[in-house]
């Protein structure tokens, strides 16, 4: 079996959990969202934001994916909502049969939302549905406007990319409004956010967006 074949067929195989996945999360209530980025464009400190604005009685839970430590989980943890680390031991992407065997043990009766954190990386993630509502992709502004253009399958493939680290737009050579519209070149109409985890600037938006898609989505069983 050629290289190609196998890779099919392993994408086949995720896809027909996936929507196994998807069928749980509707029958059961949950809105779940898979964020996606390169490493270090903030994913974990957006969730962070996002943790500590929630209601504590918030029925969220979150899966983030790493190749090792549980760096990410005990940063996230501390906010009192069930966390699990997903440690792919090198494995540059998550796909469903993990994201299956981590929700094992949680009661998703209980569960109204969830997040899933990708490994970061904005190539291998693209082609495996964890039987998530949306994709979102992150874009720093240390990294390249042109980014969109050179990862194009992603940020097609994404309903939001949100702009993190605005703040530090007077410091870096970094065009936003190039960014943006290299962006919607690739996904005409993309939804886009800007927002810094530093000053909170956006997050109330990112807040009212999630909930709006919430709701969008989430019909009765």
């Amino acid at each position: 079996m050629t290289q190609v074949a196998v890779e099919k067929k392993v994408l086949n195989e995720n896809q027909i959990l996936a929507e196994k996945l998807r069928e749980t999360f509707r029958q059961n209530g949950i809105f779940c969202f898979n964020i996606i980025s390169s490493p270090g464009s903030g994913k974990t400190a957006l969730l962070e934001r996002t943790l500590e604005r929630l209601p504590k009685e918030s029925r969220v839970a979150v899966l983030t994916g790493d190749l090792q430590t549980e760096n990410d989980a005990k940063r996230l943890a501390r906010f009192g909502f069930p966390v699990k680390q997903i440690i792919t031991g090198g494995t540059c992407h998550l796909d469903a049969r993990m994201v299956e065997k981590h929700l094992a043990d949680w009661d998703l009766a209980n569960l109204d939302t969830l997040i899933i954190e990708n490994v970061g990386n904005l190539v291998c993630p693209t082609g495996y549905d964890l039987g998530e509502a949306f994709k979102i992709v992150l874009l720093s502004v240390t990294e390249g406007e042109d980014k969109p253009l050179k990862y194009p399958s992603i940020f097609f493939k994404s309903a939001l990319m949100i702009l993190n680290k605005i703040d530090l737009l007077p410091y870096v050579p970094f065009d936003a409004e190039k960014a943006k519209e290299n962006a919607r070149k690739v996904h005409p109409g993309m939804e886009i956010l800007e927002l810094s985890c530093t000053t909170g600037q956006g997050l109330d938006d990112w807040i009212r967006w999630l909930e709006e898609k919430r709701k969008s989505v989430m019909v009765p069983a």
